[in-house]
C-alpha cells in the first residue's frame, strides 16, 4: 500500500487506506458494504466499536468509491466532535482530501452538536445537487457524544432527507445513540485487529501506537508501548509476580517504584492484568470474585479516587486469591 503523505506523518494517515481492497480487516462487513455500493442501494451506516479499529478509514475508502476526487467537496460533509472541539467552530478545516468538514465543540451552548444539526448538517442535507447524480453522504464522528435532543434532532434530519443524503454514524459506544437512530441504520460493529507480537501488532492494538515512527527509528513492539505510555508485558510480568509471590509490603513498595520509573498509570496496568485473569486457569468461583473485584477498582479509579489506595485493593484481591486456590487445592 502507497503512503499517502510525507515521511514525517503518523502511521495512521500516512498509510491509511485509500480504497475498500487495501482494507485489511473486517472482511465480511467490507463485502456487505462494497456489495451496497455495487447495487447503488447504500443504507445509512451506524460503525461502532473501539478507537483504532477502522471506523473512519472504512467510510472514508467508500467516500472515495464513491465519489471522483473533485466531488468531495460538494457531496460528502464531515461533522467531528472530540469532547473539546477545535476552535473555530462551523469554519471548515483542510483535511487533505478535499472533503467538505466542519468541526463542533461540544459545550453547554450548542446543547454538544444540536446547533451543528439544526445548521450546517439541515443546510447541507437539503440542497439538491443539480448537476450530479446519486446521493450526498455526512459522516458524523464521535456521535455517541450528542446529547439526546441533538440526534432526535438528527433522527428528524434523517427522515427527512433520506432520499437526497446518507449518513454514517461513527461512535465507541453503541449504548449512547438512541434506539430511534439506531434502527434508521445498518450497523457493524468493528473490532480490534486480531493480536500479535510485532511491532505492527502493537500498534494497531493502542490508539496513537502509529505516531511510533516518529519517534523512534525502528517500530517494535517495545518502542510502541513506551511511546503510548502502556507498561510492557514485562513490566505486568513483575508486577504480578510480586502481588503473588511477595507479601503486601514488599509488593506495594516494588510496584510504587516501577510506576515511578516509568511513568505507568494504574489503570493501563489494571487493563492488561485484566487479560491475564481470562488466560489463566483459575477455579470458576474464584475467578468471578476477582473480576468483581477488578471492576470495582476501575470503577472507583474514575471516579477520581487515590491510585495509592486502589493500588493497595488490587493488591489485597490478587493475594486473597492466591490464598484461595492454595486453600481449595
Amino acid at each position: 500500500m502507497a503512503p499517502a503523505g510525507g515521511a514525517n506523518l503518523p502511521w495512521v494517515e500516512k498509510y491509511r487506506p485509500q480504497a475498500l481492497s487495501e482494507l485489511v480487516s473486517h472482511r465480511d462487513i467490507l463485502s456487505t458494504v462494497q456489495r451496497f455500493i455495487s447495487e447503488d442501494r447504500l443504507p445509512h451506516l451506524l460503525l461502532y466499536g473501539p478507537p483504532g479499529t477502522g471506523k473512519t478509514s472504512t467510510i472514508l475508502a467508500c467516500a472515495r468509491q464513491l465519489y471522483r476526487e473533485r466531488e468531495f467537496g460538494s457531496m460528502v460533509l464531515e461533522v467531528s466532535g472530540n469532547g473539546t472541539g477545535w476552535e473555530g467552530e462551523g469554519m471548515e478545516r483542510d483535511t487533505g482530501i478535499g472533503i467538505h468538514s466542519i468541526p463542533f465543540q461540544l459545550n453547554a451552548s450548542d446543547d454538544r452538536g444540536i446547533d451543528i444539526v439544526r445548521g450546517p448538517i439541515l443546510s447541507f442535507a437539503s440542497t439538491r445537487t443539480i448537476f450530479k447524480k446519486g446521493f450526498k453522504l455526512v459522516i458524523l464522528d464521535e456521535a455517541d457524544a450528542m446529547t439526546q435532543d441533538a440526534q432526535n434532532a438528527l433522527r428528524r434530519v434523517i427522515e427527512k432527507f433520506t432520499e437526497n443524503t446518507r449518513f454514517c454514524l461513527i461512535c465507541n459506544y453503541l449504548s449512547k445513540i438512541i434506539p430511534a437512530l439506531q434502527s434508521r441504520c445498518t450497523r457493524f460493529p468493528l473490532r480490534p485487529p486480531d493480536p500479535g507480537a510485532d511491532g505492527a501488532a502493537a500498534a494497531a492494538r493502542h490508539p496513537g501506537g502509529g505516531s511510533t515512527s516518529m519517534a523512534f527509528g525502528k517500530v517494535t513492539e517495545e518502542s510502541v508501548y513506551t511511546c503510548t505510555g502502556h507498561p510492557l508485558k514485562s513490566d505486568i510480568a513483575n508486577i504480578l509476580d510480586w502481588m503473588l509471590n511477595q507479601d503486601f509490603s514488599t509488593a506495594y513498595r516494588k510496584i510504587m517504584e516501577l510506576k515511578t520509573l516509568k511513568g505507568l498509570a494504574l489503570q493501563d496496568i489494571l487493563t492488561e492484568i485484566h487479560l491475564f485473569v481470562h488466560r489463566v486457569d483459575f477455579p470458576p468461583s474464584i475467578r468471578i470474585q476477582l473480576l468483581i473485584k477488578l471492576a470495582d477498582i476501575e470503577y472507583r479509579l474514575a471516579a477520581g479516587t487515590s491510585e495509592k489506595i486502589q493500588l493497595s485493593s488490587l493488591i489485597a484481591a490478587f493475594q486473597v486469591t492466591r490464598d484461595l486456590v492454595v486453600a481449595e487445592a
